[in-house]
């Protein structure tokens, strides 16, 4: 019975945590995210990726040029990449290599929301019409070390 309690003690604690830090995000990228997980599994628009930013920018009321800066420019040198930043994408190419095999994956032009951040440069993305959610919003992984050229640029919301 007692080992119950830790349990409980522990899940509690680690919920406890999640919600700490996700009360400690900036208000319009807590609404920016928001808006990505509500809308998890469905299309956005007209299923484009940029649709997904524009929307969930404009449903947070932010201040954007309604064309691609999305917000304030990122400093990655001195700031921490946030869940709810945005990120926009220009010709970039990844390469993932494990001791069996070589993946190389590209996106020419490609808009997406920080869903979560892993350290690292690791990102799980919100985003639509890539991968296998198609022109439905889905999660996938990213890992900026596996860039190998073109360039990013990630964005905060700002009112």
């Amino acid at each position: 019975m007692n080992h119950v309690r830790w349990i409980l003690a522990f899940l509690m604690l680690s919920a406890g945590i999640a919600a700490a830090q996700v009360v400690s995000l900036p208000p319009l990228n807590q609404r920016v995210l928001g808006f990505a997980d509500a809308h998890l599994g469905k299309p956005v628009g007209t299923g484009e990726c940029w649709d997904l930013a524009a929307a969930a920018l404009n449903e947070a009321g932010a201040n954007w040029d309604g064309k691609y800066r999305f917000g304030r420019e990122v400093d990655l040198k001195a700031e921490r990449v946030l869940p709810g930043d945005i990120i926009q994408f220009e010709g970039i190419e990844t390469l993932v290599r494990t001791a069996t095999s070589e993946s190389r994956e590209r996106m020419g032009h490609h808009t997406a929301i920080v869903h979560a951040t892993h350290g690292d440069g690791r990102y799980t993305l919100a985003h639509q019409n890539f991968g296998p959610s198609g022109r439905k919003v889905g999660l996938t992984e990213w890992d900026a070390r596996t860039v190998i050229r073109g360039r990013y640029t990630i964005y905060r919301p700002v009112q």
